[in-house]
């Protein structure tokens, strides 16, 4: 062992709101990750894992999915195992998006939201929504690979307006240089 790694490896994303009124349309925010290869970084996620889905190698993968906020705690909660990914893989983009079936919604019209990015029990970070309220969907975190392979988290939410389909080809262009 050359040294002490202070080096993300497997993380958790969490999203939690409370249930729609009665008589009102169910709220369903979902978690969606993209995986960016070393080639395009930025671009077009290599493949992406939702509430449908898991990555092909098992790596990232949805624990807990509520179409309705009436989970206890945290409603949905995706785990990332960044340390087993492919080393062809740069960047992973964590996003939240508001299902827009019965009602159009933004964030500000979702109850209680709430995000929280950990590793084990540190909380790397932790929002509301409360700066992207206007939005239908938002990048809440978005973890890099350095040239020695070491996976680093980078905070922040950046919200969009567009639909679930476009933000997915949208979340790579987050934090292009």
């Amino acid at each position: 062992m050359s040294g002490f790694s202070k080096a993300i490896s497997k993380v958790e994303v969490a999203v939690k709101w409370d249930p729609s009124p009665s008589g009102q349309p169910p709220t369903d925010l979902d978690v969606i990750a993209g995986t960016f290869t070393r080639t395009d970084p930025y671009g077009t996620p290599a493949y992406l894992v939702h509430f449908d889905s898991r990555s092909p190698d098992g790596t990232i993968f949805l624990n807990r999915d509520s179409q309705d906020g009436k989970g206890f705690g945290w409603d949905e909660v995706m785990t990332l195992e960044l340390d087993r990914l492919d080393s062809r893989y740069a960047r992973v983009v964590v996003g939240v998006v508001i299902q827009q079936r019965a009602t159009h919604r933004t964030f500000v019209n979702v109850l209680n939201p709430a995000v929280r990015v950990r590793e084990g029990y540190n909380v790397l970070a932790e929002d509301d929504f409360g700066s992207v309220l206007g939005s239908t969907a938002a990048a809440v975190a978005e973890f890099v690979r350095d040239g020695s392979g070491d996976w680093s988290f980078r905070p922040g939410l950046h919200g969009f307006e567009d639909d679930p389909v476009v933000f997915t080809r949208e979340m790579g262009g987050l934090g292009r240089p």
